[in-house]
């Protein structure tokens, strides 16, 4: 991980607006945007949420001389994916934006389109709104979903990949990730006075701030906790969530991410097993807990028929991914952690926030 210090100039250090401020990636931007001096804006559905934000930013790692300037600096505007209203009050006086916010479905939707439509045309209103307001640049958060989920011969996969968005089993999820991320690079192709980087994050894990659920740390406690004795033959790619912020704050500022994308991925592929393996050797007292068989890719196939949450692995049918992530740390100068100390950080975030460890013995 890098420590280089990427703010502007203390006067170039002006208000950001984050969406999804609620989120995984959303609550870890805010705190690093205080943490070095900017000015966080965040959008939110309803104003209930605050409360919220608040509380997870007191989470975070921030020094105490901090957390009350952080008070006075955070600001709220109600503002949502599906609907016009509030989106050029939140561009007001905004120097950059962050656009983390989607929809994750924790369940399958009934309809593609309930997950397809809001993150696309969301996207497209905060390109629109930020180009109206004169805002130069947005930084979007896209995922590895639109990168590397159609075969390769090679299995190599780097940001001039795409998955077909008609690749058979892909999740509701995948296919809107693709798609929002398209109309995107289409409306900043069609008005060139805007600026578009994408940050293409593998699974992310790491520390959680707040109580939101998260589907990648829930795989972890899962783990611990004796919810998964087993677990399908799926290799994947990792990135802590403190570096995707990173990432996001090296795009937002770096004169060359402009028109880039860029895969945020921490290391080689990993598999579930190869995840239980890490957590058996530095969290022993959940051993007997840890998974302890991997399924076949036939029987993976098989149970994916009628068990919604394994069709992301029955699409990927244990291949490998060799994964680059050499243009973010040539271009912006990118060190990720590595992969065993982002999980490790992902279960020990866990028992901080509660999670107890017990092999039952």
């Amino acid at each position: 991980m890098s420590t280089e210090n990427l703010t502007a100039s203390p006067s170039e250090r002006g208000t950001v607006l984050v969406t999804g401020g609620t989120g995984f990636v959303g609550t870890h931007s805010l705190a690093r945007l205080v943490r070095e001096g900017y000015r966080p804006r965040v959008t939110v559905r309803e104003p209930g949420q605050e409360a919220e934000i608040r509380a997870s930013l007191r989470q975070a790692e921030i020094g105490p001389a901090e957390i009350d300037p952080a008070a006075e600096r955070l600001e709220f505007v109600v503002a949502d994916l599906g609907a016009d209203r509030g989106w050029l009050d939140a561009m007001d006086g905004v120097s950059h934006v962050l656009h983390h916010a989607s929809p994750f479905p924790l369940t399958p939707p009934e309809r593609e389109e309930d997950v397809i439509v809001p993150a696309r045309e969301g996207a497209l209103r905060v390109l629109s709104a930020a180009r109206k307001a004169g805002i130069r640049r947005v930084v979007m958060t896209s995922s590895y979903a639109a990168v590397g989920y159609t075969a390769k011969p090679d299995n190599h996969y780097s940001e001039a990949d795409w998955t077909d968005p008609d690749t058979e089993g892909l999740p509701a999820y995948h296919k809107s990730k693709i798609l929002a991320e398209r109309a995107a690079w289409d409306y900043a192709r069609t008005h060139e006075d805007i600026e578009l980087t994408v940050i293409n994050p593998t699974g992310i894990f790491g520390p959680r701030l707040g109580n939101r659920p998260s589907a990648s740390v829930g795989l972890v406690e899962g783990m611990l906790t004796g919810k998964m004795p087993v677990v399908p033959v799926m290799y994947f790619g990792v990135v802590d969530v403190r570096d995707v912020v990173d990432l996001h704050l090296r795009a937002m500022l770096h004169p060359k991410a402009a028109g880039e994308r860029f895969i945020a991925v921490g290391g080689p592929s990993i598999s579930l097993f190869g995840m239980a393996e890490i957590l058996r050797e530095h969290f022993p007292a959940a051993a007997a807990l840890l998974p302890s068989t991997e399924l076949t890719i036939e029987q993976l196939r098989e149970a994916a028929k009628t068990e919604p949450a394994l069709r992301d692995a029955a699409v990927l049918q244990g291949r490998i991914p060799v994964i680059s992530n050499e243009k973010a740390r040539s271009v912006l100068r990118w060190e990720p952690r590595d992969v065993a100390e982002t999980i490790v950080a992902t279960a020990a975030g866990e028992i901080r926030l509660g999670l107890t460890l017990s092999d039952g013995g």
